[in-house]
């Protein structure tokens, strides 16, 4: 895969977690319902939003170091021993940081 086109996945990834981010927070700020156990619920619900949205800020925060990676030309080399990371696991995964080896 060309670098323009990795970073047009890259960037359209993180547009698309940016934008579900916004969705996220913007659930979270809607206001209760009156009923206590509706008001329960709805907290319990608020959680569980709230941890995705903590999930999808760290996808952010790895999309932009990897379009940080690919600007600096260390993209695709393993941060644990140097060597490159295979095509394979950059086309399923393009914000691998560590080869197949290092993963595990």
């Amino acid at each position: 895969m060309s670098q323009e086109a990795l970073r047009k996945q890259l960037e359209e990834r993180l547009a698309q977690m940016q934008a579900r981010l916004a969705s996220i927070k913007e659930e979270v700020t809607q206001s209760h319902s009156g009923d206590s156990a509706e008001q329960a619920q709805e907290r319990e619900n608020d959680e569980v939003v709230d941890a995705i949205g903590n999930e999808t800020a760290q996808s952010i925060r790895i999309l932009q170091a990897a379009l940080m990676r690919l600007e600096d030309g260390t993209y695709g080399i393993c941060e644990r021993c140097g060597e490159e990371i295979s095509d394979g696991r950059l086309a399923v995964i393009p914000e691998a940081t560590r080869c197949v080896n290092c993963a595990d």
